[in-house]
């Protein structure tokens, strides 16, 4: 078997300019195989605590240390993220992990699985996720050349404001900073201005005043510090901002057929994981930004506002008049009849 290793593909890139810095772990010594990863964010808790362990402790050890990793995080890559599927597809990357939502525009079937106010509960995400999966993988291996490996969630995208807001009426005449297109179709439906910028802006833009509310997940936020400035949590699920995890598919190919079979098991094993580590996340991020019991997040006092029952059915009504034919127009025809065959037969976003 004779693959161009990454580090050679990533000197040539960065020689390019297609990447700006990387940093990485060193792969398991005298390993027959060594996978070279591009993980998630070192910030956001999966990757420091989930995804280096997996990839430079647990294989090693299921393959009886024939299987090797290195991984580096998205910063110390230097990298944003909606570069990550297109680097895999080039070659430059071989495994690697990244937001779908991210490269929506490169094609809205990214959208699907997590358009704004349909998904409330993340066992309802989960099984939009895997009733849409065989699009994704469609999509994915026709037309990057990539091989989904597996999905997995951040936690609910929720309002984190930093203005008196009691419910969905009063985001009328805010700025809401949205990471989406799907999230700003919601938003701008309930009369509020969209606001795009980087994540790592949000606070200062919160203290200034530039934004009086972002949209991000209940953990995301609180690892961030955002309950420093932002004084209201309104938990009104905006998404779930699933992440893929993908090879390149020459790359896989061209592993053995006993690796593959492996690997292919430990992803199985590690996609569950992940799901109830977000789950667990997702609760600790609400509880421990507004006051309730914090055991690994950081504490703070925010209001938390009740989603009201009049909130919900506004909700319902902009996801049905403004979400889903957004997502239409963007798709097209054939794409909506088949979110619809897949995702509206198990429920019902009326």
């Amino acid at each position: 078997m004779t693959i161009k290793t990454y580090s050679q593909r990533l000197s040539a890139a960065i020689l390019a300019g297609t990447l700006t810095a990387t940093a990485g772990l060193a792969g398991a010594e005298g390993a027959e195989l060594n996978l070279n990863v591009q993980g998630g964010w070192s910030s956001a808790g999966y990757y420091k605590d989930f995804e280096v362990p997996f990839w430079t402790e647990r294989l090693p050890e299921v393959s009886d240390g024939r299987i090797g990793a290195s991984i580096t995080s998205l910063d110390a890559s230097g990298l944003k993220g909606p570069e990550v599927f297109r680097l895999i597809r080039m070659g430059v990357i071989d495994f690697g992990t990244s937001a779908l939502g991210y490269v929506a525009g490169d094609d809205p079937v990214n959208e699907g699985p997590d358009l704004a106010g349909v998904a409330l509960e993340i066992e309802t995400e989960r099984k939009v996720l895997e009733a849409y999966r065989p699009e994704l993988e469609k999509l994915y291996s026709e037309k990057y050349g990539i091989r989904p490996l597996f999905f997995y969630p951040a936690e609910a995208q929720v309002f984190w404001c930093n203005a008196p807001v009691t419910g969905l009426a009063d985001l009328e005449g805010l700025k809401v900073r949205t990471g989406n297109r799907t999230v700003a179709d919601f938003v701008s439906a309930a009369g509020a201005t969209t606001v795009t910028m980087p994540f790592g802006e949000v606070v200062t833009s919160l203290q200034r005043g530039v934004i009086d509310c972002a949209v991000t997940g209940t953990f995301s936020g609180n690892a961030a510090g955002w309950a420093e400035t932002a004084t209201h949590l309104y938990p009104l699920v905006m998404g779930w901002s699933p992440f893929m995890y993908g090879v390149n598919q020459r790359v896989w190919d061209g592993l053995p057929e006993d690796v593959r079979a492996l690997l292919t098991e430990e992803f199985d094993r590690f996609e569950d994981e992940l799901w109830v580590a977000a789950a667990r996340r997702n609760e600790e991020g609400l509880n421990c930004s507004t006051g309730g019991p914090c055991t690994f997040g950081k504490p703070f006092d925010m209001k938390l506002v009740p989603v009201t029952p009049e909130d919900d059915a506004r909700r319902s009504e902009i996801v049905r008049e403004v979400v889903l034919p957004a997502f239409r127009d963007r798709c097209g025809a054939a794409c909506f009849d088949d979110w619809q065959a897949r995702v509206g037969a198990l429920l019902d976003p009326s």
